[in-house]
């Protein structure tokens, strides 16, 4: 879910537009996590979510003066981080043009009961956790653009539909309908191809994992998404409470489940260099993001 805190930010924004180092650092420290997870779930691929988050904090530092309180600070910097995602030329995921029913044959064809062999420090629960997270933000990546972020928004992050729709610059009809679009595409192919939400369904996360090593979806010594073993080992317990749930409700639940995902190594060290170089907003050329 969006991080809540994001709305008593107000003060340092005051503070940063004044030339504040040190509110400054404590708004792109606030607001990177939640920039990442945004825009790993609607770009499925890490570098790009890292990339896209990089031009988003740029904007949002450059762009302070723009927020004018008429809205949270957590509406302003989705507005700017959902705008910049949306216009986005289209990344890796998307230039393969996924669609449900190619995705469907996808993992009709890719199961095997057979395991791959591993070496012994590979734990099988983090990459059959690695599969789950893949395969179900793979699935976000058939719906188009607009849709695909309503559903993020309203589905996953949880997000009310008149904020949803402020962020979005448009209606609460147009949210909804959107989001209502999205969900009953992503429950219809759930509901009919994924084992985690439906029992009855042949596939299963870790029928899918020899397939996957082999096709290099999934690198077991450099995994994406699952980067926590308990998490994993303790998700058969929080599937038993997913599948107790109504349909729409199971599906979001998942996705909701999702470990929070950490950037890389690489990205912390960008983030640290932008900080210590970072030079007051007086001294910057301001950009309007409005």
């Amino acid at each position: 879910m969006a991080d809540k805190s994001l709305i008593n930010l107000e003060k340092e924004v005051s503070e940063a537009r004044k030339g504040n180092r040190v509110a400054l650092e404590t708004i792109v420290r606030a607001v990177q996590k939640d920039i990442y997870n945004l825009a790993i779930r609607f770009l499925w691929s890490p570098q790009d979510a890292e990339d896209a988050t990089q031009e988003i904090l740029i904007k949002i530092i450059t762009g302070l003066d723009g927020f004018r309180s008429e809205s949270s600070f957590r509406t302003w910097v989705y507005r700017v981080a959902c705008n910049t995602l949306l216009t986005l030329s289209k990344k890796r995921m998307e230039q393969q043009g996924f669609t449900f029913e190619a995705f469907g044959n996808d993992l009709a064809d890719g199961l095997s009961d057979e395991l791959p062999n591993l070496e012994d420090e590979v734990e099988m629960a983090l990459l059959i956790e690695e599969v789950k997270i893949g395969c179900t933000l793979a699935m976000l990546m058939c719906l188009n653009r607009e849709q695909r972020m309503a559903y993020i928004l309203g589905e996953i992050l949880d997000l009310d539909q008149y904020e949803a729709a402020e962020i979005l610059a448009i209606s609460t009809d147009s949210f909804r309908k959107r989001l209502s679009r999205a969900k009953q595409a992503i429950m219809a192919f759930m509901l009919g191809h994924c084992g985690l939400v439906e029992s009855a369904n042949p596939c299963r996360c870790n029928s899918r994992l020899g397939t996957a090593i082999k096709l290099g979806r999934v690198q077991p010594k450099r995994l994406n998404f699952a980067v926590s073993l308990v998490q994993a080992k303790g998700f058969p317990e929080v599937l038993a409470m997913i599948r107790q749930l109504e349909d729409t409700r199971r599906i979001a639940q998942l996705y909701r489940s999702h470990p929070q995902p950490e950037p890389s190594d690489a990205f912390i060290a960008w983030l640290r260099a932008l900080l210590d170089e970072m030079p007051s907003l007086k001294d910057q050329q301001v950009v309007s993001l409005h």
